[in-house]
């Protein structure tokens, strides 16, 4: 984990494993931010690392696929096909109980690591950058949600299982001209700082994120 914090320049990764931890293991409605760290559950072994992991979903507005089920692949690798780095996006479930949006966040997939093994269990985790929501709803002249960035260092671990399917986000420009040539497309969401989340990507998507 070590090894993984210094190949990521984020120092502050084992601290927020630790936490991870407790949010996982704890029987109460504590917030983990609030137990001391030297209370958390402390892990420093080995984990494997995968630039890419596959998401598998039921889509009914979306029949393409055996009876509307969809599988897509999130990559998140430091070398996409000999150019630049490539981290999506993703859906995560912080709300299970309301629906659209309101139950969804974005987030920006850093890494994936599995093989995580404490006190017997697996965690297969990931690594992800925070995008928060501008506003109470969609934008009313697009019909899209808008996010934006976080500081660079404020990133989290969240477990697999919390990942709904990749998204996809649109930079928003504003009013100067943009260069085309002087943005290149892995560098677009480091070079903006708000984003529209594109419901016109699938079917599915519309669906989830109007």
């Amino acid at each position: 984990m070590r090894d993984l914090a210094t190949e990521l320049d984020k120092p502050q990764l084992l601290d927020i494993l630790h936490r991870f931890l407790q949010s996982q293991l704890q029987h109460d409605d504590r917030d983990p931010e609030d137990v001391p760290l030297d209370k958390c559950p402390f892990y420093d072994g080995s984990v494997r690392v995968y630039n890419s992991a596959s998401s598998m979903f039921y889509a009914h507005s979306d029949v393409s696929g055996l009876h509307g089920m969809r599988r897509e692949h999130i990559r998140c690798s430091p070398v996409w096909r000999k150019g630049g780095p490539r981290y999506d996006c993703v859906f995560v479930v912080t709300d299970p109980h309301a629906e659209g949006m309101l139950a969804l966040d974005v987030a920006r997939v850093l890494c994936f690591f599995f093989s995580f093994k404490y006190l017997g269990t697996e965690y297969p985790c990931a690594v992800i950058r925070w995008f928060d929501h501008v506003g109470d709803g969609p934008h009313t002249d697009t019909g899209m949600w808008m996010v934006r960035t976080r500081n660079a260092q404020d990133i989290a671990i969240i477990h697999l299982d919390s990942i709904y399917r990749a998204a996809q986000l649109i930079p928003i420009y504003a009013s100067h001209q943009v260069d085309p040539a002087s943005v290149k497309p892995n560098e677009s969401y480091d070079m903006f700082h708000s984003f529209y989340v594109n419901k016109f990507a699938d079917h599915h998507a519309f669906e989830i994120a109007s």
